[in-house]
């Protein structure tokens, strides 16, 4: 269990390992989403859904009737309990040919590079999906690893996919899709790193909101 008083500790201290990244991006991932549900940056694949609003290639039946037992975020998605690994999850898409403000160029939030290989990165709310989780995408061979966030995935239950073009990121567009996590990340080194950016709205939120998990118990142990 990760004490208060320890988190306030590595707030003094900053961001650890990450100086080079942080003398970069001033210690700021700014990573938004300006592409709202199926705008004219996505890409609706499907086209027909079933009663529960998923199609059945995306998301089974077994699994889109449990998530509706769960609490639903601003996009209608559920909120699991990390005890629940098998996830309908709404996706969206980015790419570092974006040039967002404060998304060095392949770079994520921790500073290395994004993986788009056997292992690819994703982004998402570190509150909800420690830095260091990795996943599957039913029906796709890789494996995904959080390791970057955005400012507008904070407070959602949204993973945000990374693509190293413009074309294959609009390709993707915004979609549902059924994840199973496969291995919980760090949740040490997610309080950790966040603790030197507590100075930023979106990074404070998910500092305060990944100790409150810890300190409930409600954080899951591989």
């Amino acid at each position: 269990m990760i004490s208060i008083a320890c988190c306030l500790v590595l707030s003094s201290c900053g961001d650890l390992g990450s100086s080079a990244f942080k003398a970069k991006t001033g210690g700021i991932h700014t990573r938004s989403i300006s592409r709202s549900y199926f705008t004219s940056k996505s890409t609706p694949v499907r086209t027909t859904q079933s009663s529960n609003g998923f199609h059945p290639a995306e998301v089974s039946l077994s699994v889109a009737k449990k998530s509706k037992s769960f609490k639903p975020d601003k996009h209608g998605m559920a909120t699991y309990p990390d005890t629940v690994r098998s996830r309908a999850v709404r996706t969206t898409s980015y790419s570092h040919e974006e040039n967002e403000v404060g998304a060095p160029w392949r770079k994520n939030a921790i500073g290395t590079y994004l993986k788009y290989g056997h292992v690819r990165s994703a982004a998402a709310d570190w509150s909800r999906y420690p830095v260091g989780t990795k996943f599957k995408i039913k029906g796709l061979p890789h494996t995904y690893i959080v390791d970057d966030y955005g400012s507008s995935l904070v407070g959602t239950n949204t993973i945000d996919i990374y693509h190293p073009n413009l074309s294959s990121m609009h390709r993707w567009g915004t979609r549902p899709a059924e994840i199973a996590v496969i291995q919980w990340g760090d949740w040490e080194r997610t309080i950790n790193i966040l603790a030197g950016r507590t100075q930023y709205p979106h990074t404070r939120e998910m500092y305060y909101a990944a100790i409150a998990k810890v300190r409930s118990g409600g954080v899951a142990r591989n």
